[in-house]
């Protein structure tokens, strides 16, 4: 009896010390939508028309310069039969200047580094930065060691530095 009483207490403190290693392992994870929030944001909503209003003038602005250019090419493509060699290839000259004057406008307003890129960099880039450090605060209070987004393709949004182990594996390479 007094054996299976103190295999009884090895078992037991067999049981505990491996349930409180598994709980100290286990990690938290979260998973937030980041779209859902930054929605009911009215300072995101409000950059949000700015930033529509603004690419919707440009749009217009560079539609009237196509329509400008397709006015010279329907000019060009009446009178062509009447003007000579050198003046043909002026106005085609102009037509194809003109062109590329409008591809460029185009690249500068939408392009990757364009107006309307570093316009939706001014003006949402801070809201959404006070969102992801609510987040990462949020994550350090309540201990959570990952994050994840699940309205977007950008996967985590957070994770605790402990359990980053690149330095680990460039050391093994030998990096």
């Amino acid at each position: 009896m007094k054996n299976l009483a103190t295999l009884k207490k090895i078992l037991f403190v067999f049981v505990l010390a491996t349930t409180v290693a598994f709980t100290t392992q286990a990690q938290k994870i979260a998973i937030v939508d980041v779209s859902a929030i930054l929605s009911n944001m009215d300072d995101y909503k409000k950059a949000q028309q700015q930033l529509d209003d603004l690419a919707a003038k440009w749009r217009r602005e560079i539609a009237e310069e196509y329509d400008e250019i397709k006015g010279m090419y329907n000019k060009y493509q009446a009178e062509q039969v009447l003007l000579s060699d050198e003046v043909r290839r002026q106005r085609e000259d102009e037509i194809m200047n003109k062109e590329t004057e409008v591809r460029e406008l185009q690249k500068r307003k939408f392009g990757p580094e364009g107006s309307l890129f570093k316009k939706r960099q001014e003006l949402v880039q801070p809201i959404q930065e006070r969102v992801f450090n609510a987040i990462e605060d949020y994550a350090d209070s309540k201990g959570y060691d990952f994050i994840f987004d699940k309205g977007s393709s950008s996967g985590m949004i957070f994770s605790n530095s402990r359990y980053d182990k690149t330095d680990d594996i460039k050391a093994q390479l030998g990096l």
